[in-house]
């Protein structure tokens, strides 16, 4: 009861809780949180010093009483307490404007197709602890097709590719529910690491996650550019261990992350071989949608076209789909009412 009343000055919330940033949308406002899911933490007070953006700009610039942690790994909570923590923040955050003493939001929360009883459970109690009254769950891809304004409801197929920053899920939608899916643990943050990996074979430097991250960013393609595109990368030499600065190109980046692309597109292939032969006339007839971070690579839908022989179009803002299919969600809870999954804890 005191939770009800409590509800009533409290704005109901849409979570996407991604293993490299948390967004946040409200009815009135729209998305009013898109932070990093990073949190900073004093290990000799155990006191947590910055969330979010602030923590960010912490990473791998510490010193060793301080760690920078991503609490999410591959989409799903590897640390309980932290993620409580950096939710609470985010939500208390959102409700400051509002004087609301004790926030008591209801919330919708993206999870990955393939978690496990225990992992929504420590999603729902994470949720909880950090302050709301009621938590509906429901899939990111699910989430991602009504973000994305895709007819999830009607009896015809919607192949949704979500390439997140700890997951790629990729699935086929109909009446309601995935008919076929299958979940990848690779995303925008491999493509990351790839690029880190082949700076170490191919040069010898030892570069950071927001140096690839960047050179991604900025010269990253799954497809041949029309004019060849190169940019400095700086990082340390692993001879003499003094900084050093190569020009990288296009095309050798494309060759670090073509392994993880033909990965997507091989189980692209397979998601399409498992699909009912009826919804894959559709797919044909509607083409494939690309949603999360990762799909804004460089002719990626390209490469995935040509390799399907399906038209596939990129999603408009695709790294908030999910969050923004969470707020379409809030809007109309009795009309997605059977998109929901039931609870871990009943």
């Amino acid at each position: 009861m005191f939770n009800k009343f409590l509800g009533r000055f409290s704005k109901d919330l849409g979570i996407d809780l991604g293993s490299k940033s948390t967004l946040i949308i409200t009815k009135d406002k729209g998305i009013v949180i898109n932070e990093p899911s990073v949190v900073a933490i004093n290990t000799r007070t155990d006191e947590v010093i910055a969330v979010g953006n602030d923590a960010a700009k912490m990473f791998g610039k510490t010193p060793a009483h301080i760690i920078a942690i991503h609490p999410l790994i591959g989409g799903v909570i590897s640390d309980f307490e932290v993620t409580e923590k950096m939710l609470k923040h985010f939500i208390d955050k959102v409700h400051s404007e509002n004087f609301t003493l004790v926030p008591r939001p209801r919330v919708v929360i993206g999870i990955p197709l393939d978690i496990t009883e225990v992992e929504k459970k420590a999603v729902e109690d994470a949720t909880k602890s950090a302050g709301a009254r009621e938590i509906l769950l429901v899939e990111t891809a699910m989430a991602a097709a009504i973000g994305a304004r895709l007819p999830v409801l009607d009896a015809t197929a919607n192949m949704i590719v979500d390439i997140g920053g700890g997951t790629t899920e990729i699935a086929v939608i109909s009446l309601g529910g995935v008919v076929t899916w299958k979940t990848l643990r690779l995303s925008g943050s491999q493509f990351d690491s790839d690029i880190v990996q082949y700076a170490r074979e191919e040069f010898n430097i030892l570069i950071g996650e927001q140096v690839a991250e960047e050179i991604k960013k900025r010269i990253g393609s799954a497809t041949p550019l029309p004019e060849e595109i190169e940019m400095p990368m700086r990082g340390r030499d692993l001879v003499n261990g003094l900084p050093k600065e190569v020009i990288i190109n296009d095309s050798q980046v494309r060759e670090a992350l073509s392994r993880s692309v033909f990965h997507i597109i091989e189980n692209i292939k397979a998601t399409l071989e498992m699909t009912p032969p009826e919804l894959v006339s559709d797919i044909y007839e509607r083409g494939i949608i690309l949603t999360g971070g990762g799909s804004m690579l460089r002719g990626l839908d390209k490469e995935i076209a040509q390799a399907t022989k399906i038209p596939v179009r990129i999603a408009d803002d695709p790294s908030t789909c999910v969050v923004r299919g969470a707020g379409k969600i809030l809007e109309d809870l009795e009309m997605f009412k059977s998109i929901f999954l039931s609870s871990a804890s009943n």
